[in-house]
């Protein structure tokens, strides 16, 4: 009897563990469930882009992403590509040979529209005719034309008057005008 009860009292105690779900000596701790990880918030900026080329129904709204990380990946205003495109083409409506800038006065052949947005980018960023110039001196050289500068900054103030849309949480809409607030 003795015996049995020495037998038994430790099975007790460690269902008594179990069941307060405490560790038990010599076994791990169960590992918490894995919650995955929250999606990451989606680029305001491309959600812009892609809602102005969506308005005015530009076949290239798809590319909303690559015109953002092509500018990211040159030092551009990230307005400035989808700009020139909408001006020298509609927003593709117009495109000639995969080039919706009117790059080489149209005459550019481009493999594909994401091959002509990084080349147009690379070019506006980084060769020396461009490279350090703000986006209206890069324009003026684009196109000599004295309209071209403030035709294409008009739609880069369309697309967005915030070139730094990261602060903004929202945009309410009150009797047509925009408010942007913050958290």
């Amino acid at each position: 009897m003795i015996i049995a009860g020495l037998i038994a009292l430790p099975i007790t105690m460690r269902l008594e563990k179990v069941a307060k779900g405490e560790t038990i000596p010599g076994q791990h701790a169960p590992k918490p469930a894995l919650m995955p990880a929250p999606a990451p918030k989606p680029d305001a900026r491309i959600v812009r882009l892609r809602s102005f080329f969506a308005k005015l129904r530009c076949p290239v709204a798809y590319l909303a992403q690559d015109f953002v990380e092509a500018a990211d990946d040159n030092q551009l205003d990230w307005r400035l590509l989808p700009s020139i495109s909408v001006v020298e083409s509609g927003g593709g409506k117009a495109a000639r040979n995969n080039n919706i800038f009117g790059w080489n006065n149209g005459n550019q052949l481009f493999p594909t529209l994401r091959a002509g947005i990084n080349q147009v980018a690379f070019k506006l960023g980084k060769s020396s005719l461009y490279r350090d110039r703000d986006s209206a001196g890069k324009l003026r050289i684009y196109n000599p034309d004295e309209s071209y500068v403030h035709t294409v900054m008009d739609v880069m103030n369309r697309i967005s008057p915030v070139v730094n849309l990261e602060s903004m949480s929202r945009v309410v809409r009150r009797q047509n005008e925009f408010v942007y607030a913050a958290d």
